[in-house]
């Protein structure tokens, strides 16, 4: 299973030393039930099998090795993620794990444009300064804004 990886790499979970926390964005739906999550070295959700908060977790965590672009619409991935050769060689074949995640984030997106579009901006605007981003190829399908 492709993200089975990611309980032993943990990446997205720690801060490096020189780098200032990071404040995991949060949907406002999000911030009612964590308030914030604050990484400053470890997140405090991170157990030795991965998140503690499984399907629970914030949607910035489901997204991740992603991050989307609100304004050009597309997705882009974490280069130092081990897992993106591998992610994006499966995106060539629409029945795979990686397409899989790749459309249901593309739902989730859809539904964040209309009911918290600001989240989507500043996600967004964290992944850039925080990771190294690469736009995401074989992408067929784009992200329509409600009217």
């Amino acid at each position: 299973m492709l993200f089975d990886h990611c309980a032993q790499c943990q990446r997205c979970c720690h801060v490096d030393e020189d780098y200032p926390p990071l404040e995991v964005t949060l949907t406002r739906k999000e911030k009612k039930v964590y308030g914030r999550v604050c990484i400053e070295t470890q997140c405090e959700h991170l157990g030795a099998m991965g998140c503690g908060l499984g399907d629970a977790k914030p949607v910035s965590c489901k997204l991740y090795p992603l991050s989307y672009e609100p304004q050009t619409q597309s997705f882009h991935f974490d280069v130092e993620c081990p897992l993106k050769s591998t992610y994006f060689e499966q995106l060539l074949n629409p029945a795979s794990e990686a397409s899989a995640h790749l459309l249901k984030m593309v739902q989730v997106v859809q539904d964040l444009e209309t009911s918290d579009p600001a989240f989507l901006a500043a996600n967004h605007a964290i992944d850039v300064d925080y990771f190294e981003l690469e736009a995401v190829p074989h992408t067929p399908w784009t992200v329509r804004k409600s009217p």
